[in-house]
């Protein structure tokens, strides 16, 4: 993945929001904002394609010219093994990197504290923004709400009011992608595979819905209350331009991936890494989001069990 960081004397709206107010006679291109947008997206696919820029592990600043217009940002590269990597943190307080049965306990909570903010606030303001979840937010407004949250600021909640949406669907993601494990655990990990790869509805039927009851309490609540949190901003389809599949696509790999140590035993190369398994994890998120509303005493009540040992 590309990291960009603008400049902060020149974001890409402070630059492109003047255009829309250009006098009728100027001589500037009716579409000049989107065509230096167009050109800064080309820019930053030729540097992610450069072998050179994939080994280094620098920022590199760049400037786009168009009509009088400069845009000024800096990006790295980093690879998708090791932007999605899980270090296991060590301290004893925060919740990045915390194992979520701790902190649920801590909080005396069944749902993170910092998962229900995120989603409040971007129900609140950001349902409807265009590509919300797609679209990376900041990277250093990311890493000032996780310093708040791991904190546990008190001024949590004002800084959500006024920080862009975008960075705080970014902190939810980066949340769930610094657990100490996939929230759905890295021992289902093969039966999610398994059972997504069945063919009879049935048996896929019994099978997730068993791989869910088989989930930690913590794991599980946070997953439910997630899964609705996506169906609810996919409601806005037409609007945000997120579908269902979108939204997998997005959390899948994330919420479901190998351990490393199995990455290890069977994957060779980056490019595996990124190909391995990446459709069927998007489709286990998929099923879920697809199917009926899932409630969590439901769940616990059912005795149906498949037959698999997972």
């Amino acid at each position: 993945m590309t990291d960009v960081l603008p400049q902060p004397d020149c974001s890409l709206k402070a630059v492109c929001k003047p255009l829309e107010l250009e006098e009728p006679g100027s001589k500037r291109a009716p579409n000049t904002g989107a065509r230096l947008w167009g050109r800064v997206r080309s820019k930053l696919l030729r540097h992610k394609l450069d072998p050179q820029t994939v080994e280094t592990k620098n920022w590199h600043t760049d400037v786009i010219e168009m009509n009088g217009i400069k845009v000024e940002f800096s990006m790295k590269f980093t690879s998708r093994d090791m932007s999605l990597k899980r270090t296991p943190s060590k301290k004893q307080t925060g919740v990045f990197g915390v194992k979520i049965s701790v902190v649920t306990k801590r909080e005396r909570s069944k749902v993170p504290y910092i998962v229900r903010q995120c989603v409040e606030e971007v129900e609140k303001r950001g349902i409807e923004e265009v590509g919300i979840y797609r679209i990376s937010g900041v990277a250093t407004d990311i890493q000032a709400l996780k310093a708040v949250f791991d904190a546990n600021n008190k001024d949590i909640l004002l800084m959500l009011s006024d920080m862009d949406i975008n960075a705080i669907a970014g902190t939810l993601k980066l949340y769930f992608r610094e657990l100490p494990e996939p929230l759905l655990t890295d021992r289902l990990y093969p039966a999610f595979m398994e059972g997504i790869a069945l063919s009879d509805p049935a048996a896929k039927e019994n099978c997730m819905m068993h791989l869910l009851r088989s989930l930690p309490d913590p794991n599980l609540i946070t997953f439910l209350f997630l899964l609705e949190h996506l169906k609810r901003v996919a409601e806005k389809e037409p609007i945000n331009k997120m579908s269902l599949h979108n939204l997998a696509t997005v959390f899948g790999p994330t919420l479901l991936r190998p351990s490393e140590v199995e990455s290890k035993a069977h994957l060779t190369s980056a490019a595996d890494i990124w190909s391995h398994d990446v459709m069927a994890q998007v489709q286990v998120l998929l099923y879920y989001l697809q199917h009926p509303p899932i409630s969590f005493a439901e769940l616990k009540r059912n005795t149906l069990y498949f037959s698999t040992d997972v």
